[in-house]
C-alpha cells in the first residue's frame, strides 16, 4: 500500500506540473508531465485495487 500512496503522491506533483507549465506556456514539458500523470496515475490506481480487491 505505501508503493500505491507513493505513486499516487507522484501522480498529483506531476499533475500540478501541468498546471504550471501550461500557464507557462511550455509545451514539451506539458507533454512529458502530462505523460507522466497518465502512467503513474495507473500504475497508482492499479496498485490500489490490486490491493484492495485481488486476493
Amino acid at each position: 500500500m505505501v508503493l500505491a500512496l507513493m505513486l499516487l503522491v507522484v501522480t498529483i506533483l506531476c499533475a500540478i506540473a501541468v498546471i504550471r507549465e501550461l500557464k507557462a506556456k511550455n509545451m514539451f514539458a506539458v507533454a512529458f508531465a502530462g505523460l507522466s500523470v497518465l502512467v503513474f496515475g495507473f500504475f497508482s490506481i492499479a496498485t490500489i485495487y490490486t490491493e484492495l480487491f485481488a486476493s
